[in-house]
């Protein structure tokens, strides 16, 4: 296991909490059910229910101790350190995409964290590192697949 800070913002870290208390309860619960009904059917041989409940239990326990890992090596962003002069973890962003006229704005977390379908980018993806420590006005050049986009950061808030 990695011993890399992870960076959270409050209700990541509230998240992982509430996953890792499910997984340790109601999900342990649940699977070993499972065994049990499994090794009731009699010969573990040719079980297909008991291998598949196995697996589930070993995905379930390595999960466990992946997120107490990175729960105990988690660094939470303080919202009031937060500055709005530049953009750092736990930043929203507005950001005018200056190919398409259009504006976006993004949530700045640690790659745990990161969701873009919800716009909250790691500070490691290539936009989320292109804005780190910018400061608002900025024109932004950020390469990726396609190419490269400009973007011009129009605020900076928590």
């Amino acid at each position: 296991m990695t011993s890399k800070e992870v960076v959270l913002t409050y209700e990541g870290l509230k998240k992982l909490e509430e996953e890792l208390e499910f997984l340790k309860g109601m999900k342990r619960r649940e699977v070993a059910e499972r065994i049990k009904q499994a090794l009731s059917f009699g010969d573990i041989s040719e079980n297909s229910e008991y291998d598949e409940a196995k697996n589930e239990q070993a995905h379930v326990e390595g999960r466990i101790v992946q997120l107490e890992n990175m729960l105990k090596h988690a660094k939470v962003i303080d919202e009031d350190e937060v500055s709005t002069d530049v953009v750092s973890l736990g930043s929203k962003v507005e950001l005018l995409d200056m190919e398409y006229d259009e504006k976006v704005e993004y949530y700045i977390v640690g790659s745990t964290e990161a969701d873009p379908s919800k716009f909250k980018i790691s500070n490691e993806s290539p936009v989320g590192s292109a804005l780190i420590g910018k400061m608002k006005g900025t024109v932004v050049e950020v390469s990726v697949p396609d190419g490269v986009i400009k973007f011009k950061i129009l605020d900076i808030h928590k």
